[in-house]
């Protein structure tokens, strides 16, 4: 399951702007069937998204609150900021909408037919270390309402100094502690704290924003973010090259009390097998000890930097997509002297029990606007925030300008 495949992709053109102001015309390579509008435009830097059931998407703005989009006939019509602060994940469950700062997750209270929630904020879950390297709170809600927060580790691989020539790392790495996994609190809760009221659920997750739940395998997902600069850390064994092809970017099903290998090892998509990290004594030869962490379910490409994912419900999409993940990656910052890579969306299908049966797809792509891209600043538009609508439309949020699609199906 480690290869990916590319679907015959048809063209659709569409219209961007510029940092200049001035219109490009690029094209977003989908499936066949496939088409995409541009809902709203323009909303400044943005996190990840969601849909509630009357069709209004919110999206968590990267430092200013939140932005809500009341849609007509498929394109946004009203739009209102509110809120405040930074942050990056959003959800809507159970008539709140639930949001993350990069130290807490708090939910409003929804009305019916109202746009922007008009009461105050409450604090579900907070007390969660601040940080200045992968402090974003991403979170997700099991099929009885629990509620699953990642929180990153501030490190590239715990090596001293971090991301240093020669770096050493410590056995056991101490940031795991109140880092590097996946915390769980009660259903319905209010007013909890990462170490008195969450259990730690998982272990050895350097960073994930990609976490879902699987309705149909009542199973948690992830798609973890793996390690930066092993030629940085021991150009003795890794070259640039190497670099930009290791480690995997790893999907997992997240089992509880499970423990998943970082900062210890890393996962060679190449070799398929979970590799010693150099800060713990690897040489780019030496594997981890068998067995005793487990391999992705998935290995996508090294450094796409996967963002925001969702599992498909609806049916409005031919039956190959029922069940399966939708992931929106962001993509690379760090794989010279090779093009960077990875802005796009990618597909993994899932069977009707909720388990993986095939290599990734490259779904959506075009985004960046350009087919080399040499640095993350020559790309137009970069996918982070994915969510489904009510309707079975798949929404695709882009981090830099603010912009939001909408992707429906409608035959050949």
């Amino acid at each position: 399951m480690h290869a990916f495949k590319v679907l015959g992709w048809g063209l659709v053109g569409l219209l961007l702007w510029s940092g200049s102001g001035q219109a490009a015309d690029v094209e977003l390579r989908l499936p066949p069937g496939f088409h995409a509008q541009v809902v709203v435009d323009r909303l400044g830097p943005i996190r990840f998204i969601a849909v509630a059931p009357d069709g209004i998407l919110y999206a968590k703005n990267s430092g200013n609150g939140l932005t809500a989009v009341r849609m007509v006939d498929g394109r946004g019509e009203q739009i209102r900021h509110f809120g405040s602060g930074a942050g990056t994940g959003v959800a809507v469950r159970g008539g709140w909408l639930y949001y993350s700062s990069n130290t807490a997750v708090y939910r409003y209270r929804l009305k019916p037919g109202q746009l922007v929630p008009d009461g105050a904020p409450q604090l579900v879950a907070g007390g969660f270390p601040v940080q200045f390297q992968h402090s974003a709170k991403a979170f997700t809600f099991d099929g009885s309402g629990n509620l699953y927060v990642d929180v990153g580790a501030p490190s590239n691989a715990s090596g001293q100094p971090d991301r240093a020539r020669g770096a050493r790392g410590v056995d056991p790495a101490p940031l795991l502690r109140r880092q590097g996994g996946i915390w769980r609190f009660p259903a319905g809760a209010v007013n909890q704290y990462q170490m008195r009221d969450g259990e730690r659920y998982a272990t050895g997750l350097r960073n994930v924003l990609a976490l879902a739940w699987q309705p149909a395998s009542r199973q948690l997902f992830a798609v973890q973010m793996g390690r930066d600069q092993l030629d940085t850390v021991a150009p003795q064994y890794y070259t640039a090259a190497d670099n930009a092809r290791l480690p995997a970017e790893e999907m997992f099903a997240i089992k509880r009390g499970g423990n998943y290998g970082w900062p210890y090892t890393y996962y060679d998509p190449q070799r398929k097998a979970r590799m010693l990290a150099p800060e713990f004594g690897g040489d780019g030869r030496k594997r981890a000890q068998p067995g005793r962490y487990p391999d992705p379910l998935v290995a996508f490409p090294a450094h796409w930097a996967p963002m925001q994912m969702t599992f498909y419900t609806g049916t409005r999409f031919p039956a190959r997509y029922r069940n399966g993940a939708f992931i929106a990656f962001h993509g690379s910052w760090n794989r010279a002297p090779e093009p960077q890579a990875g802005y796009l969306v990618a597909f993994v299908p899932f069977d009707a029990k909720g388990v993986p049966t095939g290599p990734y797809e490259i779904f959506a792509d075009g985004f960046a606007g350009r087919e080399v891209v040499h640095s993350p600043g020559q790309a137009l538009y970069r996918p982070c925030g994915i969510a489904q609508g009510p309707d079975g439309a798949l929404y695709v949020a882009d981090s830099e300008q603010g912009r939001i699609w909408r992707i429906t199906y409608g035959g050949s």
